[in-house]
């Protein structure tokens, strides 16, 4: 298998890695209300393989996190338990920390956002936006409490949907039927804190002035810098038209009690958690910098030579593409380089889901005995550059990890290691290392290096594995097995082992930001420095023996697959709910009530429908099925190494050269048929009327334009 060519296009997400960089790396704040789970390590682990990859370049980089430990959930939470906001966020960031350290999430610094620097810098932030006029005061009319004598934040109160009626809908949203509305809107409301029914009562707040021309100015330029498409045609429509604004100015105040920072000159009015949230990134770094003497202004200030950014889930990217980087800009300090937003984690298809076991915690994965570089290795083959969602298919995870990681990667070293010990001393030949084959795969390394700093570690880690079904190819005809049968073959011998050997080292090499943990093993096995990407010409030597090899991974059980799912099956932890029992109870109930009501005939739920993985595809081809007076074959291409071969019922309707360049949606997770034309790999979708020959006809299905192959249809 030949490296990627020059001709395959990598996206552009930052300066070339060509001399020295200085980079500030943060992934979101978890809430410290609840366990990481394995949605959560989506994030953390591409962040982690991106800050790894920089660093195997020999840049300054620093990854920083916290723990988001402000607002009513965590007050509520506390109190619930009988321990103070203080406490539970201590006890909370402790286990936080305990899963990303297993996971082998790299950060420099992992902090609070309940800290004295983060107060320090809200407090100035917000002084400089006063200062700037983009601060207001209004008096604003707002859902209370009596029972509880509190203002109720959108997501503790809930109600009957005003527009379809449906029960139990938050103070923002219908789950049912998507529509939004003001918390007040709601038919029969109630607060999730008490039960008691809210009533109306009127405090002053602040906003912050995002609808000012100034920030709407700015920020239509800022959009131009930012890495995904996708996320620039969301930003430019959440701003509209110039002149024709839609930003809403944005209140960044809430009512005692509430466990967060007070604002200066406002008695019983706090900061919003998504105010010292994202200045929670500044205050982990400005910890970090004072214990390491770094000079914390350099690397804030407008104008600074640093690179900054900031990885999130698509679900938060209104805060941090319009919010914060306002809110920087107009209190003095520099913008972020770039925001890069991923999709959501499903599993099986599905979301993630207690009843049926794929609500997986992070500690569960290592209190099962799942290897989480395996969920690293599985998460990047699937992660890009894009905002696409990715799916944890639990079959396909350990059909993978078992494939690639053991039968073709750790094999290579396990069939070479042997002999080399045995007849060689663990001593390479040098005259091997310049091999054909280990020139090709050194030729590669470059370009898998580039292919992690685009965030494209699929690609990175498919053109990888390619390398390993190559150096797995040759040791096959090699044969050394056979070689070590007839001394006359030594030479022979050694070279197989030694080229085999070689080939592991720069496979680990390419591995590395995926794998750690591993590649530490691997280092320790070959006897030689952390690898970096500049070790690409530092063959082994014949000076430096290799150790004893011993098993570096083990293979998936399935019998492990079986007890996570189990060990998550409806479990949750005492206290993970925000709202006290009687409310729960209350709300209970009516879910109950709900559960028994009859289900339509013909309705299928929504985990039914997530079943069915819809993709765009692309007809680079089309012909006629000779012997078939229905049928079409189309190939298509649905953002796969491969193409797909689909036979379908629409000659009627088409001519084949018609629908060359084409888009349409096919199901791409139906099961393959064979068929006396040969072996149809899904299906496309096409509309028609009861009788196809009547009009209006049949029709394939057309997405709109900028549809790419491979696109998930939700």
């Amino acid at each position: 298998m030949s490296a990627p060519t020059s001709s395959t296009p990598v996206p552009a997400a930052a300066p070339a890695t060509s001399g020295h960089r200085r980079i500030l790396v943060t992934s979101a704040l978890p809430y410290a209300n609840g366990q990481i789970h394995i949605g959560h390590m989506v994030e953390y682990i591409q962040t982690d393989i991106w800050v790894r990859s920089l660093r195997m370049h020999g840049h300054e980089v620093y990854y920083v996190g916290a723990d988001d430990t402000h607002g009513t959930p965590i007050m509520l939470r506390a109190e619930q338990e009988g321990i103070t906001p203080k406490q539970l966020i201590e006890r909370v960031g402790k286990e936080h920390k305990r899963d990303f350290d297993s996971f082998g999430i790299s950060f420099d610094n992992y902090y609070s956002t309940d800290a004295e620097e983060n107060r320090v810098l809200c407090e100035s932030i917000y002084g400089s936006l006063k200062a700037a006029g983009l601060i207001e005061a209004r008096d604003i009319e707002q859902a209370y409490d009596p029972v509880k004598e509190m203002f109720l934040p959108d997501r503790f109160i809930k109600g009957e949907c005003p527009k379809c009626g449906a029960k139990d809908q938050y103070g923002d949203n219908c789950e049912v039927c998507g529509s939004t509305y003001q918390p007040l809107d709601l038919i029969n409301p109630y607060s999730v804190v008490s039960g008691a029914t809210p009533v109306r009562k009127t405090s002053t707040h602040y906003f912050f002035r995002l609808s000012d021309p100034r920030c709407e100015d700015f920020l239509r330029g800022w959009v131009s810098g930012l890495a995904q498409p996708e996320a620039t045609n969301k930003m430019r429509e959440w701003l509209g038209d110039k002149g024709d604004a839609k930003l809403a100015d944005w209140d960044i105040s809430r009512d005692s009690p509430y466990f967060g920072f007070e604002i200066p000159g406002a008695p019983g009015k706090y900061f919003y958690v998504w105010v010292d949230a994202p200045v929670g990134y500044y205050a982990s770094f400005k910890n970090l910098a004072d214990a390491r003497g770094l000079d914390f202004e350099e690397w804030i200030r407008p104008g600074s030579k640093t690179e900054q950014y900031h990885f999130i889930g698509k679900d938060i990217l209104y805060f941090h593409t319009l919010f914060w980087p306002a809110m920087l800009e107009f209190s003095g300090h520099r913008t972020p380089t770039n925001v890069f937003a991923h999709g959501f984690l499903t599993v099986d298809g599905a979301k993630m889901s207690k009843s049926r076991g794929t609500f997986i915690t992070a500690k569960s994965v290592i209190d099962t005995g799942i290897n989480p570089e395996w969920l690293r290795y599985y998460y990047a083959a699937k992660l890009n550059h894009t905002m696409e969602d990715i799916d944890l298919n639990l079959e396909d995870f350990q059909a993978r990890v078992n494939s690639d990681l053991v039968g073709k990667y750790v094999n290579i070293a396990s069939r070479a290691a042997g002999f080399l010990i045995k007849r060689f001393e663990g001593r390479v030949q040098d005259s091997a290392m310049n091999h054909p084959l280990l020139l090709q795969l050194r030729a590669a390394i470059a370009q898998i290096a580039a292919l992690y700093e685009s965030r494209e570690y699929g690609r990175a880690l498919r053109t990888t594995m390619d390398l390993a079904d190559t150096v797995n190819a040759f040791v096959d005809t090699a044969k050394p097995w056979d070689q070590a049968k007839d001394e006359t073959n030594a030479a022979a011998l050694h070279e197989t082992c030694s080229v085999s050997l070689e080939a592991f080292r720069l496979l680990s090499l390419a591995l590395k930001p995926v794998l750690p943990l591993l590649a530490e093993s691997v280092e320790g096995f070959l006897g030689i420095a952390p690898l970096v990407w500049a070790d690409v010409s530092a063959p082994l030597s014949s000076s430096q023996p290799i150790n004893a090899y011993k098993h570096l991974m083990t293979r998936v059980d399935p019998k492990q697959i079986e007890a996570l799912v189990a060990a998550n099956r409806e479990s949750v932890a005492p206290g993970q709910t925000a709202a006290p029992a009687a409310a729960a109870s209350a709300s209970t109930s009516k879910k109950a009530a709900k559960a028994k009501e009859p289900e339509a005939e013909g309705v299928i739920s929504i985990d039914d429908f997530a079943k069915i993985d819809l993709r765009i595809a692309k007809i680079v081809n089309c012909t006629a099925v000779e012997g078939s007076d229905k049928l079409l074959q189309l190939t298509l291409d649905v953002g796969e190494e491969k193409t797909r071969n689909v036979f379908s019922g629409i000659k009627s309707a088409y001519q084949p050269q018609d629908l060359i360049g084409k888009f349409t949606v096919m199901v791409a997770n139906l099961a393959p048929r064979k068929m006396k034309f040969g072996l149809s790999e899904g299906m496309v979708l096409a509309a028609s009327s009861e009788d196809e020959k009547a009009e209006p006809g049949l029709y394939i299905l057309e997405p709109h334009s900028g549809a790419k192959p491979g696109m998930r249809v939700k």
